[in-house]
Order: structure tokens, then C-alpha cells, then sequence
């Protein structure tokens, strides 16, 4: 199984399966610097949640929530399903996004949301009494 690790669309590529995470292509980045292998549009989160949350640092408890609730249930859940699909294919996936705040953005979100379901998932094959 792949391992997922998180990197800024702007920074220089540097290997790995390349995933493009934002909705929106990021300003200034040329598809050549980018470099990808895919683009995931269906894993951002939704325009709703995107325009509630604004990058206002304050909100990202509650953006963390509801973008969750939408990687689980929502719209963004077959989108998250997929990319575990390419992990299982690629042993170095990188999840590109665009935002400044490398502190608080919807990347992050989706990185522990992957390595939760793959922990998940690595739990239950190890465990022979889990039914299935």
C-alpha cells in the first residue's frame, strides 16, 4: 500500500504519483511546473463549504467537520475512495494543492482522512477474527 504526503502545487516536483486536490486550477501554474499525474476535483470540498470556510483561520475547526462529513458521506466520498484505489497501485502518492496556509487548508484535512482509512484498513486485515 502507497503512502500519501501533502506538498504545495508552487513547490518544484520532486517525484511521486501526482494529484492535483483543489476544485479550482491554481493561479499561475503552468501545466508543465505542475506536473501531473491526475487531478481530483471531486475530493475538494464543495463550492458551499469553500466559500463558507474563506481561509479564515478561525472557522477551521468547524471547515475540518463539515469537509469530513463530505469525505465520509458527501460529495467528496467517491473522490476519497479513488485515491486510495491509486494508493494501492503507487507507492508514493503526493496530494498537491494551491492554498498559502500550509497550516490550515482542506489538504491537511484530506491527508489524515487517507491515512485514518488506510490505517483502518490495514487494522482489519491484520485482525483474522473481524468479520467482514
Amino acid at each position: 500500500m502507497g503512502t500519501f504526503r501533502l506538498l504545495r502545487a508552487y513547490e518544484p516536483a520532486d517525484g511521486g504519483y501526482r494529484i492535483l486536490i483543489d476544485r479550482l486550477w491554481p493561479r499561475g501554474l503552468s501545466k508543465e511546473r505542475a506536473a501531473l499525474d491526475d487531478w481530483a476535483k471531486d475530493v475538494a470540498p464543495s463550492t458551499e463549504l469553500r466559500v463558507a470556510f474563506s481561509h479564515q483561520t478561525e472557522h477551521f475547526s468547524e471547515f475540518t467537520d463539515h469537509y469530513r462529513h463530505e469525505l465520509e458521506l458527501g460529495s467528496a466520498a467517491a473522490g476519497a475512495s479513488r485515491l486510495l484505489e491509486i494508493a494501492e497501485q503507487q507507492p508514493d502518492v503526493v496530494l498537491l494543492y494551491a492554498a498559502r496556509d500550509i497550516v490550515h487548508n482542506h489538504g491537511l484535512v484530506l491527508l489524515d482522512f487517507l491515512r485514518q482509512a488506510q490505517a483502518e484498513v490495514a487494522g482489519t486485515m491484520g485482525n483474522p477474527g473481524t468479520a467482514d
